[in-house]
């Protein structure tokens, strides 16, 4: 299991569903690696906050303009690999 899916896991009664989205997500853009990255994945996450209605809205964002996702997160910066084991914990 990644850290990723501990934190799904942690955060969300619906982790089967969060997980479900967030692969549905990858798949609506195949041409775009970054949707299938664990900073894109995990800013999601963060936003959410084990919410899944503010879940939604995060994944909007990320279709909207996957940047501002990073920026809301905190994983904009060239300090998101700090701030990614900060919210996940150590790889």
């Amino acid at each position: 299991m990644t850290r990723l899916t501990k934190r799904i896991h942690q955060d969300f009664a619906q982790a089967g569903t969060v997980l479900q989205l967030l692969d549905d997500l990858a798949d609506r853009h195949p041409g775009d690696a970054m949707f299938r990255t664990e900073r894109l994945q995990a800013a999601l996450i963060v936003l959410a906050n084990g919410d899944l209605a503010e879940l939604h809205k995060a994944i909007e964002l990320a279709e909207t303009d996957w940047r501002d996702l990073l920026v809301a997160a905190e994983l904009a910066e060239a300090s998101w690999p700090q701030r990614l084991d900060q919210a996940l914990g150590p790889q």
